[in-house]
């Protein structure tokens, strides 16, 4: 009976051990897919980072761009406004020109 009683307790010793390893393999394959998850998540906000550094660039190239258009613009505005003076010094005594640059009352 005692030989009986250690092959059974043999048996329920593989048993335990084949079912914590069991156990053991469940949890690691769950880590495993939880740690993917996690890396994609990861990879995700890298992107989202990553987009978001380049829309920034984008927005610091369009204020560039429009601060060189609003400046080229100031000096077309400034150069009419001058030639607008000069055209008006050169035909203050032909009223025809006058009414040319939109002067009704000269």
């Amino acid at each position: 009976m005692l030989r009986f009683s250690s092959t059974m307790a043999d048996s329920n010793n593989d048993e335990l051990i084949g079912f914590i390893g069991g156990r053991f393999e469940a949890m690691s394959e769950r880590l495993n897919a939880i740690e993917g998850r996690m890396v994609t998540i990861e990879h995700h906000d890298a992107s989202i980072t990553a987009v978001r550094g380049d829309i920034e660039q984008v927005q610091l190239r369009l204020d560039s761009m429009e601060h060189s258009v609003a400046s080229r613009f100031e000096l077309v505005e400034g150069q009419i406004s001058r030639l607008r003076s000069a055209v008006y010094l050169l035909g203050k005594d032909d009223p025809d020109v006058l009414r040319l640059l939109g002067n009704k009352n000269s």
